[in-house]
Order: C-alpha cells, then structure tokens, then sequence
C-alpha cells in the first residue's frame, strides 16, 4: 500500500517510521521548510506518564508507560532514562501530597535523597517526589532523527515548495492544529515555553515545581540549556509569548533555583496543541484518509501509540501476500 502522510510533527513522524517498519511505501509531506516547526519544536519532551496522571485521564498512562522503549528503538542514544523529580516550596509543601495522591510509581526522597539525586538542589527543598521510571529527549533532535531515518531509507520527505504527485491507496492527516474547525471538537491550548542557559546550575532530569496556580517544569538539554514550560491557555492565537507568561516562567525558575536569575533568556516561543474535549487523542476515519489528532500536551509520550493504531488498521486491509 502506498500511504501519504500529512504533517512532520511528532504525529506525523512517527507514524511514518511505524508504516515504514511494517513495509509500507510511504510519502511524508510537509508544508513548513522543515520537521517539527509547529507546536512539536516547543515540547518538552517528557515520556512522563506516570507524572501525567495528576491531571490526565488513565489512558495516558496505559497509553504512554511503553513510549520510552519505542523512542529507543526508533532512536537508540536519544532517550535519557533519568525519572523525574517533583518538588516544590515551602508554602506549597501541601501540593506535594496532592499530586502523591493522584499517581503511582513514585518513592518519597528526603533532604538527603535530594541531594543525591541533584545536588545543585541541595537543601532548597525538604521532601520530593521521585519518578524513577520516567524518562525524556530532546525533541528537535528527535524529529531531526527520524527524518534523516526516513530520508536514508529511501521515503520521500517532501517540504514547503516540493511538489507532492501520485496516487495513494490511504491518506494519515497528522497536521494537529490546522485542522481546528475542521474535526469536529477539535480546539486550540496554546503553550508557551522559554529557554534559558547559564553555566551555574546543573540538572540531570526534569523538575517539576508544583504551584497551585502556574506549576511549571525544566528540563535540561545539556551544556547549561534548559527548557521552562509551559503554560496552558485555552486559545488558538499562536503569537508571541505575553509579558505576564514570561514572568510567571522566570518566577517559577527563580524559585526553583537562584541560579537561573543570571541565566540568558535565548528563546521564547509558544504552540497552539490540539485537543479534544476529553483532552485524549484520537485516529478517525473520514473517507480515504486517517486523521490522527488531539494529542494535547503529550504528543511524545502517545504519538507512538498512535503510530501503532494506524498501523494496525492498515495493516488489517492489506490485502494478503500470495505464497512464493
């Protein structure tokens, strides 16, 4: 079967490389000049399912606890398999308890534990959640990855200009929000995000830093980078990020470490991910094309589910091989 798929953001992507291990004749088109442009270049990048539950429902974790292995075996060396630690101040020390009560498969860390884990953290917290088995990358790199994969396999990877000809016996629109008014209750949650770099701290994992009202997570990217993100505003206006989210991003940083005062601001940016209501993802059927779409704030962690579902309907009307 020859497969068309619309979209190079982490949807797209990754259903592409699953079809391509399956055998499929795949076409990937893209209408940016290159991968991951839209909301995928601004994730964070966490395979955090455990995390994600706070506020999620159980699909998430059933969906997202096997997404590190396919990263790994999709891009072997780009999956950083460090957990996640939870903290979180010292008027705030309640929300520690709150998140514990909503997850699983986190362990309880002291002062101690802490300071083990991250040592530049030492003695800014009391007590911490640590998520051993969660993991994360570096999305640009990733999407990078996988499109130099496909491109080495011989798939067509087509960008802005290239002119896409044929016929294909199916269609997978993965083009995320630009199909809002489009799939019926699709809507926009626009996610801010900042980058900041500074030689004075060093993390090894992701750290989230609970707040009743704006929590936030930093993730490091390696050589003093870090990602902090992300806010969730319901709207699908991608503009630029407004003065009261980068204070309330640089605030939270602050108060996650000092350190991150001096840090340079290098980037700022912000996403429009799209949802639906039940803000779970989802593969429909409209004619000839799949449109795999919704996956909300965890396009990493459910894509490659995703990727798996298209697969397997596909695979169930190809029609079977003649014996040799």
């Amino acid at each position: 079967m020859r497969i068309l798929v619309k979209g190079a953001g982490v949807a797209g992507l990754t259903v592409a490389w699953q079809l391509y291990r399956h055998g499929f004749d795949v076409t990937i088109a893209e209408c940016n000049a290159a991968a991951g442009l839209g909301a995928s270049g601004y994730a964070g990048g966490m395979l955090a399912p455990w995390c994600e539950r706070e506020s999620a429902e159980e699909p998430v974790l059933t969906l997202g606890r096997r997404a590190a292995d396919w990263w790994e075996a999709a891009l072997p060396g780009h999956v950083q398999r460090q957990g996640t630690l939870v903290v979180a101040g010292g008027r705030d020390a309640g929300e520690l308890d709150r998140f514990a009560g909503r997850t699983s498969g986190w362990q309880w860390l002291d002062e101690a534990g802490i300071a083990a884990l991250e040592p530049d953290l030492a003695g800014r917290f009391r007590r911490a959640l640590f998520f051993r088995d969660e993991a994360h990358l570096d999305p640009r790199q990733a999407l990078a990855a996988l499109t130099a994969g496909l491109e080495e396999a011989r798939m067509r990877v087509l960008f802005a200009g290239a002119e896409e000809t044929g016929e294909y016996d199916r269609i997978v629109d993965c083009t995320g929000a630009a199909q809002i008014g489009r799939l019926p209750g699709l809507r926009g949650v626009r996610g801010e995000m900042l980058a900041l770099e500074t030689g004075e701290i060093t993390l090894s994992r992701p750290v989230r830093l609970l707040h009743p009202r704006h929590p936030i997570y930093i993730v490091p990217r390696g050589k003093g980078r870090f990602m902090v993100g992300a806010t969730m505003i319901e709207s699908d206006d991608a503009g630029p990020v407004t003065a009261r989210s980068l204070m309330e991003l640089l605030n939270a940083a602050y108060a996650l470490h000092p350190a991150f005062g001096e840090a340079r601001l290098t980037e700022t940016g912000a996403g429009i991910r799209p949802a639906f209501p039940d803000n779970l993802p989802r593969v429909t059927e409209a004619g000839h094309t799949l449109h795999v779409n919704g996956l909300y704030r965890h396009g990493f962690l459910l894509a490659p589910a995703m990727a798996g579902e298209v697969a397997r309907r596909l695979l169930a009307e190809q029609p079977e091989r003649k014996a040799s």
